[in-house]
């Protein structure tokens, strides 16, 4: 699933994530979120977010929901 969307995150889930200085390469980071950054709804890059670890990215992709 995409990170464009804003609704589509929340804390716990685990996502994989574009830090700035891999934005050239496209690298991706897997973590789990821990704060949404992005404000608005959308956006087309990904929303940015903080994971646990404090990286701070972009969502590319929705790995997985928390397991609650």
């Amino acid at each position: 699933m995409s990170g464009q969307q804003r609704s589509a995150i929340k804390p716990g889930i685990q996502v994989a994530i574009v830090l700035k200085q891999d934005q050239a390469t496209g690298k991706t980071t897997t973590g789990i979120v821990k704060d949404i950054l992005t404000k608005s709804p959308n956006h087309p890059h990904g929303i940015k977010v903080r994971l646990v670890t404090g990286e701070v990215g972009r969502v590319k992709q929705i790995l997985a929901a928390p397991n609650d």
